[in-house]
């Protein structure tokens, strides 16, 4: 059995070949258009010299386009590499070259940035542009038209024999420092985030036509992808649906009135979001309804869950209220480690908590102490998980060694999230390492804070970082995005709203009030970026 990427659509396209595979604004392609529109690009990447195990960046917001390039690259046992659309010229050149991308499909409307960046890239040989609407001529002279590119390649699907040791890279800027590239083989990142292992069973799919097999014996669903496919949680989405036969709907960019259109238009049951970022603008529009003045109609829901982030207690309690019905939940994971445990959340339960989060352990997730042994209920750790873990970062063997470990002949990541084992099994979330704030020997992980600072009806969103300071090291500074920007809350008062509900030394010491929280497009923390954001601004 061969549980690579590209076979495991290819097994939908051969058992749903009519079924509609991907939605995107007012274009659509079937399961065999996908197929044919791949092999193609396929064929002219390799026409171009784009071999197994070069590496083929894609440049773009949500798109067919994206899916086919993808897939494409897998076709031909090349890698393809998710590029951030939000990044500078100088972070735009770090990447590709840290990447060695050969080839590149970019939306016109970054050309003028990948044109500026090109003569620092040797490497990058071959160009193909997609039309996103943007007047030409294009800033990147040679490049190839996506329409023409495919036009050019064979529709057969004649490739040479893959394995499932091919591999899957994903670039991750994390929260801190400059992106790096995680490497995975195909089965591991399959059984890891594309649906290899059923995390509420526990059991292994052991047939690679398994997943298509269900799909064609099952009726039509469609599947709404609203992050960035250029991180993994979209990515996975995408492709663990493509693996099944659903029909995959994409937001070209996160708007919360289209993803309730969206749920309404194509009767979506599961929602997967990061957190309150997306989650606080979708219930206002879920509050507004239509400019017509009707409502959404979200009967269809059944499940909404938050991946990689956390809710915040006031957030699930609107939830609660707004989807009565709907399964609510908060799975944890990371780019080095995949899912990580999960839980299933119960109204009127979420507002005597901290606002950490606590799951069940998924499979081979553990808490080790700093000598890499499982530690005692009660104690805090860094959590693990083994199994089928990446092989490492690219090109950082001493990140790699740092962070993948071995324990008694077992694999571990540890990427360097702290947690605490409770005594009933669970695991309590407790922050990123490189975010804990030492505040006079005290350790300080500002999701506590942040979550308790969220449930300030006046704090609309925020980070809370680490300042220095001359007595204590580090004192804690909350940056806040209020929820009425012309009465922002005071030092003072979210203070004593802190204090009620958290111990007095994690108490908020200075406030940074901005107009809006930086985050990455994914909706997870950039907490560099809520540093210069805060430093720059005029302390409250």
């Amino acid at each position: 059995m061969a549980f690579n990427l590209a076979d495991l659509v290819e097994h939908a396209v051969d058992a749903m070949p009519e079924r509609t595979a991907l939605v995107c604004g007012d274009r659509s392609v079937t399961y065999s258009e996908l197929d044919e529109h791949a092999n193609r690009l396929a064929h002219h990447l390799a026409a171009n010299g784009v071999g197994e195990r070069d590496h083929v960046a894609v440049y773009s917001y949500n798109s067919i386009e994206f899916v086919e390039t993808m897939l494409a690259a897998y076709k031909l046992r090349a890698v393809p590499i998710n590029v951030n659309f939000r990044y500078v010229e100088d972070e735009l050149a770090y990447l590709y070259d840290n990447a060695d991308v050969v080839a590149t499909v970019f939306q016109a409307q970054f050309a003028p940035r990948l044109a500026a960046v090109r003569d620092r890239l040797p490497l990058l040989r071959h160009f193909i542009v997609v039309d996103d609407g943007t007047p030409p001529p294009c800033a990147v002279s040679e490049a190839v038209a996506y329409d023409d590119a495919l036009a050019s390649g064979s529709p057969a699907r004649d490739f040479p024999p893959r394995d499932d040791g091919d591999l899957y890279i994903l670039y991750t800027g994390g929260t801190t420092g400059f992106p790096k590239g995680v490497m995975w083989r195909h089965e591991d990142v399959f059984r890891t985030l594309g649906g290899g292992i059923d995390f509420v069973t526990g059991e292994w799919v052991n047939d690679e036509h398994q997943l298509a097999k269900t799909g064609a014996a099952s009726p039509p669903s469609h599947s709404l992808v609203l992050a960035p496919l250029m991180h993994g949680a979209a990515q996975w989405t995408t492709l663990g649906g493509l693996f099944r036969g659903l029909t995959i709907v994409l937001l070209p960019k996160f708007d919360a009135h289209d993803v309730w259109d969206a749920v309404d238009r194509y009767r979506i049951g599961a929602l997967a979001i990061t957190g309150d970022a997306m989650a606080r603008p979708l219930i206002e529009a879920l509050q507004e309804g239509r400019p017509d003045g009707t409502a959404y109609d979200t009967s269809s829901l059944f499940s909404f869950s938050s991946t990689a982030a956390v809710f915040s207690p006031v957030v699930k309690e609107q939830l609660f209220d707004l989807l009565p019905g709907v399964f609510i939940s908060e799975a944890v994971g990371s780019s080095e480690s995949g899912f990580n445990g999960m839980r299933l959340l119960e109204k009127g339960a979420t507002l005597n908590e901290s606002g950490l989060i606590n799951v069940s352990p998924g499979p081979g997730t553990l808490v080790l102490d700093d000598a890499n042994r499982p530690v005692a209920p009660g104690e805090v750790g860094r959590l693990a998980r083994g199994g089928n873990v990446p092989l490492g970062y690219y090109k950082d063997p001493e990140k790699t060694a740092a962070t993948f470990v071995e324990v008694d002949g077992q694999r571990y990541s540890i990427p360097g999230d702290y947690a605490r084992l409770e005594h009933d099994g669970t695991v309590t979330l407790l922050g990123r390492g490189s975010q804990c704030i030492n505040s006079g020997g005290e350790k300080i992980y500002p999701e506590e804070v942040e979550a308790t600072l969220k449930a300030h009806p006046n704090v609309y969103d925020v980070l809370v970082i680490g300042v220095d300071d001359d007595r204590w090291g580090q004192t804690v500074a909350a940056v806040v995005q209020p929820r009425d920007p012309a009465n922002p809350p005071s030092l003072d008062e979210l203070a004593d709203h802190c204090r009620t509900r958290i111990a007095g030394y994690k108490v908020p010491r200075a406030l940074f009030v901005v107009e809006e929280i930086p985050r990455q497009p994914s909706g997870k923390p950039d907490y560099p970026r809520a540093r210069e954001v805060a430093l720059a601004s005029k302390e409250r």
